[in-house]
């Protein structure tokens, strides 16, 4: 097969595998801190955590990625992209180090929350200079296949990364300082990693002149309005999009249910609770994978707006009938199935984005998905954090969920008619 030819040629590039071994290391790093950060806020035993506490944390976790993103070029396009791969890891490493001193100094929660939204922030930069440096390492005719294998492969390094959070927290006796002193170490590795790499390699060329700063700043915050102005326009992206933010709202609201039954509920101890997350976890990923077999022959047979309501229709029938016993079982179930729906959804949301939207404008829409996507999930969470009680036993919001999800197919099956 052609495809995986060009896999074979791209892995016996010297430079090529030195930059995804970068990525790899960045980005099981990035898996070992959210992990950490997620376990300390939610199965500390000194701490009684909250929903809102864990509204808290998603929002450090997810906001940066939104707010920072659209703008992260501007500078890319200003620095040589090795350094930032360089001095952004040996950044994050040393704030992951004061992020664990702060963990076992036991300091205010703002504090902490401070040091961890630091850590979070330089990582849109490096992931973003990653995909920027692909061009540089990659022929033109194999630069596709490179964006689809270096992504997939960041993305797995990144659970990989949370699985060795698991491992090293149950090893070091529940110690969330440790496996965030861990993720430090790996973020430290990936630094080290790039210096494998030569300084001019990544580009920019040095003999482009980049516009200037306020004028770029203000260049992108226009794009951005352009771009939304072009979605309004594109009726089926942008109801597209409404609906894969409002299913990633119920996915959210949902995932903050389960951190709160494993915490209170389905364990008889922190370590029986935090296994249970961790398969949940595993379930949900395993959904993800099954979305991405499935969904090309589903949409081809459904179309992107069929397959949508399939998943929104199915959505609504599991969510009451596997939620509402708050049982672990039925819901690890779900957490498999919502992961297939969900990644289902996105996958065929988009299809519709790629082939309604003007090329010229693509990019942009792009990153307005991006924010849509985050936001709508922390959202989510502060939501639920007004709902749930410290049992994590909410009929009300999972019943609410089901009602999302079902309106949602009505509307989807109507834009699939119409269309």
């Amino acid at each position: 097969m052609s495809v995986v030819r060009d896999l074979r040629v791209l892995l016996r590039l010297t430079n090529f595998r030195r930059l995804l071994t970068v990525r790899l290391l960045s980005q099981c790093a990035d898996g070992v801190y959210q992990v950490a950060l997620a376990t300390y806020v939610v199965f500390s035993p000194e701490k009684q955590t909250s929903p809102a506490a864990i509204a808290s944390a998603m929002a450090v976790l997810l906001l940066p990625y939104s707010l920072v993103g659209p703008f992260a070029g501007v500078l890319l396009d200003r620095w040589q992209r090795r350094q930032v791969f360089l001095y952004g890891n040996l950044l994050r490493s040393l704030l992951a180090c004061v992020t664990a001193v702060l963990v076992l100094a036991s300091v205010p929660d703002w504090l902490f929350y401070a040091s961890a939204l630091s850590v979070t922030a330089v990582n849109r930069f490096v992931l973003a200079g990653l995909s920027a440096s692909l061009p540089r390492v990659v022929d033109e005719g194999r630069l596709v296949v490179a964006n689809s294998l270096s992504p997939t492969a960041g993305t797995l390094a990144a659970t990989l990364g949370g699985g060795l959070a698991f491992g090293v927290r149950l090893i070091a006796d529940n110690s969330d300082a440790v496996v965030v002193a861990f993720g430090a170490v790996l973020y430290l590795c990936a630094a080290l990693a790039s210096l494998r790499m030569s300084r001019e390699l990544l580009g920019p060329d040095a003999d482009l002149t980049p516009q200037p700063l306020t004028s770029a700043l203000k260049s992108t915050a226009l794009g951005l309005a352009a771009g939304l102005r072009h979605l309004a326009e594109r009726r089926p992206a942008a109801r597209a999009l409404t609906a894969v933010a409002l299913m990633r709202f119920c996915y959210g609201a949902l995932l903050v249910t389960v951190l709160m039954l494993c915490r209170y509920t389905w364990g008889s101890n922190e370590s029986e609770g935090l296994g249970l997350l961790g398969i949940a976890v595993a379930a949900s990923g395993a959904g993800f994978f099954a979305a991405a077999v499935v969904s090309p022959w589903a949409v081809g047979r459904f179309g992107p707006f069929g397959w949508m309501t399939v998943c929104t229709a199915a959505a609504a029938l599991l969510v009451p009938a596997l939620g509402l016993p708050f049982s672990p079982t039925p819901f690890l179930v779900a957490a498999f199935l919502l992961g297939l729906i969900t990644q289902g959804a996105k996958i065929a949301t988009d299809t519709v984005v790629q082939t309604a939207v003007d090329d010229s404008y693509r990019g942009r829409v792009f990153s307005l998905y991006d924010v849509l996507f985050n936001v709508a999930f922390v959202g989510a969470a502060g939501v639920a954090a007004l709902m749930l009680p410290p049992d994590g036993r909410s009929p009300l919001l999972v019943v609410l969920v089901a009602l999302i999800y079902a309106a949602l197919a009505v509307a989807l099956h109507r834009e699939r008619r119409e269309g």
